[in-house]
C-alpha cells in the first residue's frame, strides 16, 4: 500500500484515538464495508504546502492502518488554473513525504461518464440549462435571509435542455452563454442547494484532454461521483466542506448510486501561527516576485520547507501529534519547530574540532 513511516509511541496513540479510526473500525466490524478505500484529491493549481499535510496523513494513514488502499486523484476540472508542472510536483512531494498511492486517477478520466449522467438527470427533470449571466444567477440565488428566485429558464422542456446541452458540448456557444444547473431547492437555507451549477463553458485546452472538451464539470458535481466510481468508502475532508455534504448526497441519489455507498466525513482543519496557508495568496507571492519561486525557503510549501531543512519524519510526526478532531484549531509554530528539532537531534552528525591546538 504505502511506505508509511514508523511513528513514535506518543504520536501513534494520538492518532489511534481519533474519531475517524473509530468510525472505520465500526464500519468494518458491522460489515458495512469489507475494505477501506480513501483518496487524496488535490487540484493541480499549485504546490503542496504544510496545510495539505493533514489531509495527506489522514487519507493515506487511515488506509494504511486498516490495510486498505488510497488513491491519488487530481481534481482537474478547472483547466484555466491547472498545469502539468503542478501534477508532477504534487506526486514528487507526496513521495518525499513517505507515501505511495494505489491508483493514480484524474477527474478527467470520468468526463464522459459525468456527461452521460448529466443527460440522465436532465431527462429526469432534475437539471436544466440556464441562460442567465453569472451576475443574474448570483442575484437570483438570494441570500441567507431571503430565498432565491427561479430562473426564467428553469422550466425549459427536457427536449430543449438536452438539445442545448449537446450544443454546449459541441462548442456552439460562447463562454458564459449557458450553464447547466441542478434543480433542487431555491428556498433552502443551505446556499449550495439553490440550483448549483454542474457545468460551465470554457474554451481552453486541458492539460490531459486537450481541446476534446469545452464544457467542464464543477468540483461539487465531479467530486462525489469520482468517489463513487473509484469505490471510495470514506471521503474524508476538512470541516469547511460540511455544507457541501447534502449536495454530495443529492448528486449520488440523482445518479441512483445504491447504498451502502461512499459518504463524506469532515474533520477540523488546523492553522499554524505565522504561516500563510492560502494557495491563492501563495501564488500571488510567486507571481508578483516577492519570493524566488514555490521552493523559496520562506514559503510554507513542502518544497520550501525541504530546502529549509525540514525532514519528512518531522512533518509527519507534527501532523500525527495534532490528532484528528471535529473542530478547527490553531497551533503555535513552536510546536512545529519542536518536531524538527527532535528529529534532527536524533539523526544529525556531531563533529568536534580543535581549531588551535
Amino acid at each position: 500500500m504505502s511506505n508509511t513511516p514508523e511513528n513514535t509511541d506518543e504520536t501513534a496513540t494520538t492518532m489511534d484515538n481519533n474519531f475517524i479510526h473509530k468510525m472505520v473500525t465500526e464500519d468494518l466490524d458491522t460489515g458495512k464495508i469489507s475494505k477501506v478505500v480513501t483518496r487524496f484529491p488535490p487540484e493541480p493549481n499549485g504546490y503542496l504546502h504544510i496545510g495539505h499535510c493533514s489531509a495527506i496523513v489522514v487519507d493515506f494513514g487511515t488506509a494504511e492502518k486498516f490495510e486498505g488502499s488510497c488513491n491519488l486523484r487530481f481534481d482537474d476540472t478547472n483547466p484555466i488554473k491547472e498545469d502539468d508542472e503542478f501534477v508532477e510536483a504534487i506526486q514528487e512531494d507526496i513521495a518525499w513525504l513517505g507515501y505511495n498511492w494505489d491508483k493514480l486517477c484524474h477527474a478527467s478520466d470520468y468526463f464522459e461518464q459525468l456527461y452521460n449522467w448529466t443527460v440522465d438527470i436532465i431527462k429526469n427533470g432534475d437539471a436544466y440549462v440556464d441562460s442567465m449571466s453569472a451576475e443574474e444567477i448570483r442575484e437570483y440565488r438570494g441570500n441567507l435571509k431571503e430565498p432565491g428566485k427561479p430562473s426564467p429558464y428553469r422550466d425549459r422542456s427536457v427536449e430543449e435542455n438536452l438539445e442545448l446541452f449537446a450544443k454546449m458540448r459541441a462548442g456552439d456557444f460562447k463562454e458564459g452563454e449557458h450553464v447547466v444547473r441542478a434543480k433542487i431547492d431555491l428556498a433552502n437555507g443551505n446556499m449550495n442547494l439553490r440550483d448549483p451549477i454542474m457545468y460551465r463553458i470554457m474554451h481552453v485546452s486541458h492539460q490531459r484532454t486537450g481541446t476534446e472538451w469545452c464544457i467542464y464539470p464543477t468540483y461539487d458535481w465531479a467530486h462525489g461521483q469520482s468517489d463513487y466510481i473509484e469505490g471510495v468508502t470514506h471521503s474524508l475532508c476538512t470541516i469547511e466542506f460540511s455544507h457541501h455534504n447534502p449536495l454530495y448526497e443529492w448528486f449520488l441519489d440523482a445518479i441512483k448510486a445504491p447504498k451502502p455507498r461512499t459518504f463524506q466525513t469532515e474533520y477540523g482543519a488546523t492553522s499554524i501561527t505565522y504561516i500563510l496557508l492560502s494557495k491563492r495568496n501563495l501564488r500571488r507571492l510567486v507571481e508578483e516576485g516577492h519570493v524566488n519561486g514555490w521552493d523559496d525557503p520562506r514559503m510554507p510549501t513542502l518544497r520550501g520547507m525541504r530546502r529549509l531543512g525540514y525532514t519528512p519524519a518531522a512533518i509527519r510526526n507534527f501532523i500525527q501529534d495534532l490528532g484528528v478532531n471535529r473542530n478547527e484549531a490553531t497551533v503555535e509554530i513552536e510546536r512545529l519547530h519542536h518536531f524538527i528539532r527532535q528529529d534532527l537531534n536524533a539523526i544529525s552528525q556531531r563533529v568536534m574540532a580543535v581549531l588551535d591546538p
